[in-house]
C-alpha cells in the first residue's frame, strides 16, 4: 500500500497564461505538453524531476471560488492502485474519481491524491486520461536550477496534525520523520514531517497552536478557506546564484532582517566566510548533525496570498532547519502585517 514518488502536482488557476509564464520565465520551467478538453485545459511544465500541471476551465471553478489559485491534486505513484485505494479508504479517505487505471482519493481540505501506477525507470509525469500533445522536447526533463521537489508544506487546522499524521501513515505508508514546536511569543505553530520509505515523498504538516493568538497560519486558513498546500520546496544545487537569477527574472522573495546575519557566525561557525554572500542574497542558513541547509522563500504571486515557493540547498543536511522554521514564520508574519 506504500506510495513511492510524486508523479505530478496539479495547480488550478483562473489565468493559465500568467501562471505558466511565471514558472517558465521566472523559475526556468519548460512547457512540455498541453491538453485541451471540454471542461479544462492543462499545461505540463517540467524542470529536473518536477512535473507540474497547470489547469484552468469550468472543472476548476468550484475549487477556485473556494480557495483561489492553488494546488488541487498531489498525484502519487504506487505499485497497486486498487490496494492503495483500499488502504486510503480504510484510513478515512473517500474515492472522488477513478479512470484510466488511476484512482483519486481525498487528502486534506479540497486537495486530492490521484494514485498512479508506478513505472520502471523515470516516469514521464503525463497524467493519464488526457489528450496530451507535446509542445517541446517532452522526452527528457529539462535542465535548470531546480533538481527535484524537496518537500510539500501543508497548512492544517489547529490541533489536527496528529490526526493527519496517522492518516498518511495508514493510507500511504508515510512515517514520522521529525516534529517541531515553534513559539514566537504571541503566536506558535506545530510541525510534523512525514516521509515515504523511498525518501521521495516528504510532507511537512504545520498548524497553528489554538492556545495562542491568531497569526500567519490562521490567516492562511482564512484566505484559503480550508487546509491547503502552503508552499512547494524546490531543491537546487547552488542556492545563491539561483536566488540572484530568479530575482532578476521577477521572483519576489521574503526579506530577512539584518540581525539574523549578525548572529549567524555564532550559530553556524562553519559559514563565517559565506555570511556576506548569504546576506546579499538574503538566504537563510542552518546546520544539523548531518550538514548544512540553505533556504529562501518567495512571496506568493497569487491574489489571495496563499501558495508560495521555497528554494533549498542541502549540504548533507537531512532536516528542515529548526531555527529556519522560526525565521520563516517570522518573515511571513512581517510580510502579513505589512500588507494589512
Amino acid at each position: 500500500m506504500a506510495v513511492h514518488d510524486v508523479a505530478y502536482i496539479e495547480l488550478y488557476t483562473s489565468n493559465r497564461k500568467s501562471v505558466v509564464d511565471y514558472f517558465v520565465s521566472s523559475m526556468g520551467f519548460t512547457q512540455a505538453a498541453e491538453a485541451v478538453a471540454v471542461d479544462r485545459s492543462s499545461a505540463l511544465l517540467r524542470q529536473g524531476s518536477v512535473n507540474l500541471v497547470v489547469t484552468t476551465g469550468p472543472a476548476t471553478w468550484k475549487f477556485l471560488s473556494a480557495h483561489g489559485d492553488g494546488i488541487a491534486d498531489i498525484a502519487l505513484t504506487c505499485d497497486d492502485v486498487d490496494q492503495s485505494t483500499r488502504a486510503a479508504v480504510a484510513a478515512g479517505a473517500t474515492v472522488t474519481g477513478s479512470a484510466h487505471g488511476t484512482s483519486t482519493v481525498s487528502g486534506f481540505g479540497s486537495v486530492t491524491h490521484t494514485l498512479v501506477p508506478r513505472q520502471d525507470g523515470p516516469s514521464p509525469g503525463l497524467p493519464p486520461g488526457r489528450n496530451w500533445s507535446e509542445v517541446a522536447d517532452g522526452s527528457a526533463a529539462p535542465t535548470g536550477r531546480i533538481q527535484l521537489l524537496d518537500h510539500i508544506a501543508i497548512c492544517l487546522d489547529a490541533a489536527s496534525i496528529d490526526t493527519y499524521g496517522v492518516f498518511y501513515r495508514d493510507a500511504f505508508g508515510l512515517t514520522r520523520y521529525s516534529s517541531e514546536y515553534v513559539d514566537v511569543g504571541a503566536h506558535a505553530m506545530d510541525s510534523l514531517v512525514v516521509r515515504s520509505a523511498s525518501g521521495q515523498i516528504t510532507f511537512t504538516l504545520v498548524a497553528p497552536d489554538p492556545r495562542k493568538g491568531p497569526g500567519q497560519l490562521d490567516a492562511f486558513l482564512e484566505r484559503n478557506g480550508a487546509p491547503g498546500v502552503q508552499h512547494l520546496a524546490f531543491l537546487v544545487e547552488s542556492i545563491i546564484p539561483a536566488v540572484h537569477e530568479f530575482r532578476d527574472r521577477g521572483v519576489e522573495f521574503l526579506t530577512v532582517p539584518e540581525s539574523y546575519y549578525d548572529s549567524l557566525a555564532e550559530r553556524v561557525p562553519g559559514m563565517t566566510a559565506e555570511i556576506d554572500r548569504l546576506r546579499a542574497a538574503q538566504v537563510l542558513a542552518d546546520r544539523d548533525e548531518w550538514g548544512d541547509l540553505l533556504q529562501l522563500f518567495s512571496r506568493s504571486p497569487y491574489e489571495r496570498n496563499t501558495l508560495f515557493y521555497e528554494l533549498i540547498q542541502r549540504r548533507g543536511s537531512r532536516g528542515f532547519g529548526s531555527s529556519n522554521i522560526r525565521a520563516l514564520y517570522e518573515a511571513v508574519e512581517r510580510d502579513r502585517l505589512a500588507a494589512e
